[in-house]
């Protein structure tokens, strides 16, 4: 499995980016994807993620209302639409693809990093104030 972020970048405060994640090596759209983000000295923390089929989406409450993710099957893609950017919004942000096909336990664990099986490589936002 191979999951490739695209999009990141430098933005001011209030600007938007979308974050791209091109997955490979397994069938997409029988997985549940999360975005996540580390910022320097900080832990790795949930951002996102949506169900297999694009009908289920979770976000953290410090990204709720700013940013959307979504899913595009045809494409093996998943994105996330970031607006009103704030500057504790710079990290590196990664994707990741649950660990099992249609395994329900995503809907109580799709904020847990130790539960997706695969990662990409990671893409840089950094927000200036």
């Amino acid at each position: 499995v191979q999951l490739v972020e695209s999009g990141g970048g430098l933005v001011q405060a209030g600007g938007s980016l979308r974050l791209s994640c091109a997955a490979s090596g397994r069938t997409f759209s029988s997985y549940g994807m999360g975005w996540f983000r580390q910022a320097p000295g900080l832990e790795r923390e949930f951002v996102a993620a949506i169900s297999w089929s694009g009908g289920t989406t979770y976000y953290s409450d410090s990204v709720k209302g700013r940013f959307t993710i979504s899913r595009d099957n045809a494409k093996n893609t998943v994105y996330l639409q970031m607006n009103s950017l704030k500057p504790e919004d710079t990290a590196i942000y990664y994707c990741a693809q649950y660990r099992d096909v249609h395994d329900s336990t995503w809907y109580s664990n799709q904020a847990r990093g130790s539960s997706y099986e695969y990662w990409g490589q990671g893409t840089q936002v950094t927000v200036s104030s």
